[in-house]
């Protein structure tokens, strides 16, 4: 079986019924992977299809969303974004002022605004419920898969949660 979507195309499902679309996208000088996926195609919407698009189309609207969401912990001692920031300091010291874009003289918002998007996946069967219907995952290192931040999206485009992968 498949679904077909004027923005996705044909969406084929496996054996066991999943579907996986995957995608490279623009986002200013950034390659940011986007992936589309459900355990059970009966499960997906037309409508979760139409939202993960406009997602996909506005991905720089989205990750302005994500980064406002960073900021809003910053005060939270307690948050992820806060024990992330103190983290990249520690482990950069001296030299953090090198990889970060713009350097205003705050350190958490200079490494929030220099994170990269590195992946959006859309879990395309979570749709109107109370689980993230889209995980946005950023990293000051590209390189380094262990120190990300991971800000979960609602189906409205609204912020759920940020948290530390670990």
């Amino acid at each position: 079986m498949a679904i077909e979507h004027d923005y996705f195309g044909l969406l084929s499902s496996g054996p066991d019924g999943s579907i996986f679309w995957s995608e490279t996208v623009e986002l200013g000088d950034q390659s940011v992977t986007v992936d589309l996926t459900a355990p059970d195609q009966d499960d997906v919407s037309s409508e979760a299809l139409d939202i993960a698009a406009s997602l996909i189309a506005g991905l720089e609207s989205v990750d302005d969303t994500a980064r406002r969401g960073m900021l809003a912990e910053v005060d939270d001692r307690t948050s992820e974004v806060t024990e992330y920031i103190l983290q990249q300091q520690e482990t950069y010291g001296d030299e953090l002022e090198e990889v970060l874009v713009d350097v205003s003289g705050d350190p958490a918002v200079d490494i929030i605004r220099s994170l990269r998007l590195m992946s959006m996946t859309l879990l395309a069967d979570e749709h109107g419920g109370s689980e993230p219907f889209a995980v946005l995952e950023y990293a000051l290192d590209p390189d380094s898969t262990d120190d990300v931040l991971l800000v979960n999206l609602g189906s409205d485009g609204s912020v759920q949660s940020v948290m530390s992968a670990d």
